[in-house]
């Protein structure tokens, strides 16, 4: 892992990140290198309720990799943190499935992103859902709060994931759980890639 902190420009990795999340939150259904939207989410098994509880608007800058919710969704009351929220679709169902009595901490690091969430989440009237800017190695977020930590296509983003790790032991209360959707490598990565930003956002 130090290889890599050392290899690459993390600030310029984040900023190029922030960019192309940023083209994402401002135009959902534009041509992206991924898939966006309800149609992308079915496509990777999430069930039909509660996604039919949310607008087309609330979908359509979902830009996930999987479904965290495969292994099952949170449960009523649960409290919830989502690394990388993105536009907040994966926060906005594990809102709906927590109800009034749960809450929901999603966390991001790109402004235009988290501008998109919260207006979603006050036009669906979700209470119990809170967006916060930060980073998934650095969570906005107290020791031992979360029944449940989800992330969808983030943690492969982010150079440092044995912080990211060491984050969501801290956030998780004893007892808790991680349900994850990801990109995953099998073997290792040459420097040479490491260093090329293009390939990590790509």
């Amino acid at each position: 892992m130090a290889e890599i902190l050392d290899v690459l420009d993390i600030d310029e990795l984040r900023h190029q990140v922030r960019e192309k999340y940023r083209e994402v939150a401002a135009d959902p259904a534009g041509k992206h290198h991924f898939h966006t939207g309800r149609a992308h989410a079915i496509r990777l098994g999430y069930p039909s309720h509660p996604l039919s509880e949310l607008s087309d608007e609330a979908c359509e800058g979902f830009a996930g990799v999987g479904n965290p919710f495969f292994w099952g969704p949170p449960r009523p009351g649960d409290k919830v943190v989502d690394l990388g929220s993105g536009a907040g679709m994966d926060s906005l169902l594990a809102a709906i499935w927590v109800g009034g009595e749960g809450s929901v901490i999603g966390v991001d690091m790109t402004p235009e992103m988290l501008e998109r969430s919260r207006s979603m989440a006050a036009k669906l009237g979700l209470k119990n859902v809170d967006f916060r800017e930060g980073l998934i190695e650095d969570l906005p977020v107290e020791d031992g709060w979360a029944d449940v930590v989800i992330s969808n296509g983030v943690i492969n983003l982010c150079p440092d994931k044995l912080g990211v790790y060491r984050q969501i032991f801290r956030v998780l209360r004893p007892g808790g759980r991680m349900t994850l959707a990801d990109i995953c490598l099998e073997r290792p990565v040459p420097e040479d890639a490491l260093r090329d930003i293009d390939l990590w956002t790509g």
